[in-house]
């Protein structure tokens, strides 16, 4: 079995893979320059299996499928970068692998890591702070009461 990605690649695949891809968007769209590409995959979408486990430790079974979509580039300058989204938005599977491959670049690439990542994992942590904003007003404590038997 292939070892899984470590580092700081994996990172921001991640992040790339979460952000709002009109977020997304507005940084391709504001950098200096938009290297070529071509398609080493375009984008398309199909279904992956979700595995899960009782408690997270048991055996693993079979969840479900949910819809995802990838994409592969070559840049012009030869760097190969690797997309994979949930859902169904091609387009932002494309922005991930664009950015993939542009943050592998051996010039420009830890530029580009250093003004975008930030701004990602900002956006990211205010979404997941919103999210437990909203999840906490609806949250409902329990508790028991004993009862005293005379």
């Amino acid at each position: 079995m292939e070892e899984p990605m470590r580092g700081p690649r994996r990172e921001w695949l991640g992040i790339l893979a979460k952000s709002d891809p009109a977020l997304l968007e507005i940084i391709w769209t504001g950098l200096e320059s938009h290297p070529g590409f071509t398609h080493l995959r375009s984008p398309e979408t199909g279904l992956a299996m979700v595995r899960g486990r009782i408690g997270g430790t048991g055996a693993p079974f079979n969840l479900g499928e949910m819809s995802m979509t990838r994409c592969s580039v070559r840049l012009d300058s030869g760097g190969i970068g690797h997309g994979y989204v949930a859902g169904r938005n091609r387009r932002h599977a494309e922005l991930v692998a664009l950015m993939d491959a542009l943050f592998q670049e051996p010039d420009a690439g830890l530029r580009h890591q250093q003004t975008v990542l930030p701004e990602l994992r900002k956006q990211l942590q205010s979404t997941r702070e919103q999210q437990q904003k909203r999840t906490a007003a609806t949250r409902v404590d329990f508790f028991t009461m004993v009862r005293g038997e005379d």
